[in-house]
């Protein structure tokens, strides 16, 4: 099952499939199922132009995390490696139904209510998945803190990176997109991962975030480049970033 997880892993989100290779051969197949399983409910909004059908689709994965926490299932290519994880690791229940209802977002025209609700949208997405990621790779509840740090810092430069195309789609992503407060924001995820650095988190887990601090520095200098798509690394930082983070664990 998990080379099921990893092929729909590589097809859907290169970036994090070449950190994942990177990271310890022991901690890849975790990493693969959180990674999928993370895809596809981020995929369920977008499934269908009917709201309905898209509440119906992630309520299926809800109900599917729920189930599978007591009890394996019929076999499904993600939610079937998955159930293993969420019961072998003893993955938080609440965690988990908290980061697919925050895809509801998504599903609607609406923009976030404020900045707080911007917050919380990339905290539950990207800040929990890379916790459940370090809990799933043995990290203690004391560092939960940290790793979602880490994780809002990376979600927050994905996202930013994403801003013209859910434009396009119809979306408001940003509350207030003018530069001085897209590079603010920028600046804050910046104080976050480096708040997180403090903390002893599992290095395999991390590899997800190598681009998030070049991200994030480009975003805070030149926050125009944002509503222009120019949210780009280049291909050699890109590769460096992934190879010295490997090496040294630093992100």
């Amino acid at each position: 099952m998990s080379e099921a997880c990893a092929a729909i892993v590589e097809r859907a989100d290169p970036e994090r499939f070449a950190a994942t290779m990177a990271a310890a051969p022991e901690d890849r197949a975790a990493l693969f199922t959180l990674y999928a399983f993370n895809i596809e409910i981020a995929r369920a909004p977008w499934a269908s132009k009917e709201p309905m059908i898209a509440e119906m689709r992630l309520q299926w994965w809800r109900d599917a995390v729920e189930a599978e926490a007591s009890s394996p299932g019929p076999q499904h290519e993600v939610m079937s490696p998955m159930g293993r994880l969420i019961r072998t690791k003893a993955l938080p229940l609440a965690a988990l139904d908290a980061m697919i209802a925050a895809r509801r977002w998504d599903i609607y025209s609406d923009a976030h209510a404020d900045a707080a609700a911007l917050t919380s949208y990339l905290e539950d997405t990207g800040g929990t998945l890379m916790w459940l990621s370090c809990k799933a790779l043995g990290a203690t509840d004391e560092t939960e803190k940290y790793a979602k740090s880490v994780g809002y810092a990376a979600s927050l430069a994905n996202y930013l990176r994403a801003v013209p195309q859910l434009e396009d789609l119809g979306r408001v992503p940003l509350v207030d997109g003018r530069p001085a407060e897209v590079a603010a924001l920028a600046r804050d995820g910046l104080v976050r991962l480096d708040m997180a650095r403090k903390a002893r988190l599992p290095r395999s887990a991390l590899m997800a975030a190598h681009l998030t601090r070049p991200l994030l520095r480009l975003a805070a200098s030149e926050p125009n480049r944002v509503a222009q798509g120019a949210l780009v690394v280049p291909e050699f930082t890109r590769r460096r970033r992934l190879l010295v983070q490997a090496v040294t664990g630093r992100f």
